[in-house]
């Protein structure tokens, strides 16, 4: 049964499923942009990867709690594994995606984790059981080009750093990849008011491993620094509210991704135009680079064309 029987999308987001697995993520992708931006710069002051996962996952989880007023179908405690699973995909992601912006450049980190797409595309028949549309799959080839010339030419601090970048980036990519389909797949048995508040409690507390892995206290940290990092954790939760929350009311992860995938193009404009008022090293870019962006930019329009045909 489709989900927007289930839930009737207008009184969710106002958009048709049409334009909200269009809109939604792109708005999601502006907002993780930001976000990368803002937890990038907290590193740079001295906040390290454990305390940026445990201050965004606990924050996540009180936010998200507010769903749970949203309302839904009564829990099933039989179905206990399922949000459990969901959970354990977005905390391997999140410490692998942290991982990759702390130790790389944002430009290289963010489009490297657009290749969820491919996990998406390779997995969705088998999870969910929907076919993919020839289209889309040129959508997701163009993706995938499109975020590799979006790399071409990039530069890292370091052999060392650029491997690390890459390396958790696709780990990040296989495991959102694993929870949109899981998420997906459930998401109408337990509707948005009652997976989603699940998932991130319980991704919350698995968040107090973190806790061992703090090489100084928080309070330790500058003003300046614990500031950058409450606005990355902020605008990281609102983006996952929006593109999770599109994933559950739709049920539609490729097309969602494909829209979603413009992060990594939104990502290196960003850092272009505000990277070095942020102190952020990747300000300056060369003209050949800027080509090989353009490239990727008409790469990543075209592929979300084809996911809306």
């Amino acid at each position: 049964m489709p989900l927007n029987n289930i839930l009737p999308v207008t009184n969710v987001f106002n958009l048709s499923p049409a334009v909200g697995v269009i809109v939604l993520p792109a708005v999601a992708a502006f907002l993780f942009s930001l976000a990368a931006l803002a937890l990038k710069r907290a590193n740079q002051l001295g906040v390290d990867v454990w305390q940026t996962a445990f201050v965004v996952n606990i924050s996540a989880g009180a936010i998200y709690s507010a769903l749970w007023f949203v309302g839904g179908p009564s829990v099933r405690m039989e179905l206990w594994y399922q949000p459990v699973l969901i959970a354990i995909c977005l905390f391997v992601g999140m410490l692998a995606q942290f991982m990759a912006l702390s130790r790389g450049d944002v430009s290289v980190a963010v489009p490297v984790m657009g290749l969820k797409l491919l996990v998406v595309a390779i997995m969705s028949p088998i999870v969910v059981g929907d076919a993919i549309p020839f289209q889309l799959w040129i959508a997701v080839v163009l993706s995938i080009l499109g975020v590799t010339m979006l790399n071409r030419g990039g530069r890292s601090g370091s052999s060392r750093g650029f491997t690390i970048a890459v390396t958790s980036g696709l780990l990040a990519a296989m495991s959102f990849g694993a929870f949109d389909l899981l998420a997906a797949k459930w998401g109408q048995a337990w509707g948005v008011g009652r997976l989603l508040p699940c998932v991130f409690w319980i991704n919350a507390i698995f968040s107090l491993a973190c806790l061992r892995g703090f090489l100084s206290t928080l309070s330790s940290r500058s003003r300046l620094a614990l500031a950058w990092l409450s606005v990355g954790a902020l605008l990281l939760s609102l983006q996952g509210l929006l593109f999770i929350g599109c994933l559950v009311v739709y049920g539609r992860a490729a097309q969602t991704n494909v829209s979603y995938s413009i992060r990594g193009l939104l990502s290196v404009l960003l850092v272009w135009s505000v990277g070095r008022y942020l102190q952020n090293d990747e300000g300056q870019l060369t003209r050949a680079l800027l080509v090989n962006r353009l490239i990727g930019a008409v790469c990543l329009l075209s592929a979300i064309a084809l996911a809306v045909q």
